[in-house]
């Protein structure tokens, strides 16, 4: 069998400790899921299959009920969304028996939280990926990272592709993407407005944020949560795609444009592998995303600096 490479040895693991435990990776990862937690989560653990549908029925309208007639029935024009669970990554080290003896407790911890935060990136980024497609928008354009439905920051124009367009995020762009979200009846209600650090910054410039920025609506504080404007919640991280040299983006969401199943959650194991005289550790988790309703988001570019 031939050596392997890349193992934590007795140099790379010095002051460390190989207990790992399940429940700190998961804690982790939970901490640093931001738009994870701000779309709508189906269940698929246990269950067989790498396909769910999704029904995604359309509106109604009311009918007048005439005297001596029967009512009027509405005709079922629901489509199906279809996501697939087609997504598997793992985050893996190999501890061997010397580190294991003479290691101290920091490297449980460091080792946990470094697999729940690969983790939770990896899913940030396969969701950020999907708001290309806002408001009929299309995943990779004809060119990659087009996004040729997504405006600039201050509202007035469509992203053009070209680096100079993106513009600073805006108290008008703001209202301007809430607008189109209103136009098209999404519920008022888990909206978030998910930010690049730079726009968080230029929203403390703007003082309807500053002025309301505490006001919250008694639910637990999300992971990012900056504040509120306009009855949405602001929240900032740093997994929103840069897309050209000098281009960030942004997004103003309902929880129903987007949709993450797992199938299986994170999960921890642990092998000794004899070969190496050590303990193998694994973190991974299996999941599907697919956006769920395009007209229910509103992606944004501004500046990267």
């Amino acid at each position: 069998m031939g050596l392997g490479t890349n193992h934590s040895t007795i140099t790379t693991s010095a002051n460390f400790i190989p207990a790992l435990w399940s429940d700190e990776v998961i804690g982790a990862y939970k901490q640093n899921l931001v738009v994870a937690n701000l779309v709508t989560k189906m269940s698929h653990k246990g269950k067989k299959g790498d396909t769910i549908n999704i029904p995604v029925p359309a509106r109604g309208t009311a009918s007048v009920k005439a005297a001596n007639s029967q009512v009027t029935m509405i005709a079922d024009t629901a489509g199906v969304v279809a996501i697939s669970i087609n997504k598997h990554y793992e985050y893996s080290k190999l501890i061997e028996d010397i580190a294991e003896v003479q290691a101290l407790a920091s490297m449980r911890k460091f080792y946990t939280d470094d697999a729940g935060y690969a983790l939770a990136n990896q899913v940030e980024d396969d969701l950020f990926a999907l708001a290309e497609e806002f408001q009929g928008g299309t995943a990779g354009g004809a060119a990659a990272n087009l996004w040729e439905k997504a405006v600039i920051g201050d509202g007035t124009t469509l992203y053009t592709g070209n680096s100079s367009n993106a513009s600073t995020l805006t108290d008008a762009g703001i209202r301007q993407m809430i607008l189109k979200l209103d136009n098209s009846d999404v519920p008022m209600d888990n909206r978030s407005l998910v930010l690049p650090p730079v726009a968080a910054n230029d929203l403390l410039a703007i003082a309807r944020f500053t002025e309301q920025q505490f006001i919250g609506n008694g639910d637990a504080i999300k992971n990012g949560t900056i504040g509120q404007i306009y009855g949405v919640d602001v929240l900032v991280t740093n997994n929103c795609p840069s897309i050209s040299t000098t281009g960030r983006v942004g997004m103003l969401m309902h929880k129903d444009a987007l949709v993450l199943a797992e199938q299986v959650g994170v999960r921890s194991q642990t092998q000794y592998k004899q070969e190496y005289l050590g303990d193998l550790f694994t973190a991974d988790t299996i999941y599907g995303v697919s956006g769920l309703r395009d007209y229910a988001g509103v992606a944004f570019v501004c500046p990267q600096s």
